[in-house]
């Protein structure tokens, strides 16, 4: 994608935005709803119309090529299978329409029930299936044409949490084994973090920030997009000063935190009084009244008596914070 820009009369949903998508890779398109990621998403399929820019696959332009000749497969969050139609007759959908015989679609079907862990379910409806099994029947039909890409559109979003975290980590695996170019737009940042390679973070129409997981879940481009990302909080001047010098690190203009960045620890540098606290399967959350900081999020280890009231000593954990560039100031 170079300079794509959609738009829709006076209003812009696509702000020339550039993007590559390599091999066998999986780039996920984060953003919050209506900054403009699954218009994206349409105009590579070729159902939205670009305002400016280029799409390109391989080096060949896409503007004269129809939605069907792309070689491209897309999936949404409902999955939007035949409810009359089996499961082996829903998959094997794209290849009657090819016209594939028969035997070899019967095997090609088998093959991709195995992939996603639904053999034997073949004379199964829709109806009969829970959601998760619904959504693999949607990519075994996506992937069994071989689309040289698959778009992904929220395709765990309509699923509850527990088995949108066990279907995210199926899914992977899928599009791994089957060696399949993924783009996936979301709304969901653990969705997009088990998923994807890379990360391309979208907001009003641009991408303010790309690049691989790990790089920009540790050097968010900005406040907004630390925040989107799942940091509880943003500290500034003195108070991320305190913070920093607490966790060995030099000043900076603000810094970003994880509910768990402050951890409670006899020998910890930071005072703070607790404000509240709550128990949860992992650990004990709290929100504390740090000296000369102010109200932060904090954790302690699953058994502690923690209670509102107490004082306590908190440690800073590196890893769950991200210094931001003076830049990023509002």
């Amino acid at each position: 994608m170079k300079d794509v820009t959609v738009r829709y009369g006076e209003t812009v949903a696509v702000d020339d935005v550039s993007l590559d998508l390599a091999t066998g890779e999986v780039l996920a398109v984060l953003g919050p709803s209506g900054c403009g990621k699954s218009t994206l998403l349409r105009a590579v399929a070729g159902l939205e119309p670009l305002s400016a820019g280029s799409i390109a696959w391989d080096g060949a332009d896409l503007s004269g090529t129809p939605t069907h000749k792309r070689g491209f497969a897309l999936m949404f969050q409902d999955g939007q299978l035949f409810a009359h139609l089996s499961v082996a007759r829903n998959v094997a959908y794209a290849l009657r329409l090819r016209r594939v015989p028969s035997a070899r679609a019967s095997t090609r079907v088998g093959e991709l029930l195995d992939l996603v862990g639904l053999s034997g379910y073949d004379d199964r409806l829709p109806g009969t299936l829970s959601g998760g099994e619904r959504q693999r029947v949607a990519l075994a039909r996506a992937l069994a044409v071989e689309p040289r890409l698959i778009l992904l559109d929220e395709p765990l979003s309509a699923l509850d949490a527990t088995l949108r975290e066990r279907l995210a980590g199926d899914l992977r695996e899928i599009l791994r084994t089957a060696g399949t170019t993924a783009l996936l737009v979301t709304h969901d940042h653990e969705e997009a973090f088990a998923l994807a390679d890379r990360l391309a973070v979208m907001r009003d129409g641009r991408v303010v920030q790309s690049g691989a997981i790990d790089e920009v879940w540790r050097e968010p481009v900005d406040e907004e997009t630390a925040l989107f990302l799942g940091y509880a909080r943003v500290l500034r001047e003195d108070a991320a000063t305190r913070v920093l010098t607490a966790a060995g690190l030099p000043p900076a203009y603000a810094v970003a935190l994880r509910r768990s960045a402050l951890v409670v620890d006899a020998d910890g540098p930071v005072h703070a009084r607790v404000e509240a606290a709550r128990v949860t399967p992992e650990q004990v959350r709290l929100v504390v009244a740090a000296d000369g900081i102010g109200t932060l999020d904090a954790v302690a280890p699953l058994g502690s008596r923690v209670s509102p009231g107490d004082d306590v000593a908190l440690r800073v954990d590196v890893t769950r914070l991200a210094v931001l560039p003076i830049t990023s100031a509002p």
